[in-house]
């Protein structure tokens, strides 16, 4: 339990160090199609809403939100608009934190339609429960080896096509560096990394050739 304990501490730390994007850059992983699908349906319901409410004006129907607006439809119509608009942003801020969890865990490698499920489960009952979940025990983005470029995640211990070592430790008090760190965060022991060079031929696999 202490092991995957420490490694979970391990990921959270190395998320802060490498993930550093901006609210507006995630945001941009809600779909398109989901934005615009949810405009489109909010401007219908604001068109049937108040056709149906004027037409209880002319008719002597009920009329939005009570009968004490009969003599002044742009009040009710008003008051009509703002409480669909006020339900329409619950229901888009619910779907598109659908949206981004499920994008979100496609792109982080983990099970997107489970996360998905788990969220959309929570949140009703414990409103953002769910995604503060997600938010805690997702993984670290996929990103680049710092030598060969190649794509690898955080918990590999070495490149699986250089060798690079991908968790540099400070050589005198032991704990992780970043490999850019010129001298160590903990005791400021000067620190002194592996050039970056091209990975040789024998250091290449043939499934990679």
């Amino acid at each position: 339990m202490s092991d995957a304990f420490n490694e979970r501490l391990r990921l959270i730390r190395f998320r802060r160090k490498r993930e550093r994007s901006r609210f507006t850059q995630e945001l941009k992983i809600i779909p398109k199609w989901l934005v615009w699908t949810s405009i489109a349906l909010w401007v219908l319901a604001l068109i049937i809403g108040v056709a149906v409410n004027l037409h209880d004006f002319k008719t002597g129907g009920p009329v939005f939100p009570d009968d004490s607006l009969r003599g002044d439809p742009v009040s009710s119509c008003a008051a009509l608009i703002a409480a669909f608009t006020g339900i329409a942003i619950v229901v888009a801020a619910f779907l598109f934190m659908l949206g981004y969890v499920y994008r979100d865990a496609k792109r982080r490698d983990m099970n997107p339609v489970l996360w998905m499920l788990l969220v959309m489960i929570l949140s009703p009952a414990y409103v953002f429960i769910g995604l503060i979940i997600y938010l805690l025990v997702r993984e670290p983005l996929p990103y680049t080896c710092p030598q060969c470029a190649a794509t690898v995640t955080a918990r590999f211990n070495f490149c699986p096509s250089c060798k690079y070592n991908l968790r540099p430790a400070c050589p005198q008090c032991q704990r992780e560096v970043a490999d850019n760190d010129r001298f160590c965060p903990y005791c400021a022991t000067p620190l002194t990394h592996g050039p970056k060079t091209p990975p040789s031929a024998a250091d290449v696999s043939p499934a990679n050739t």
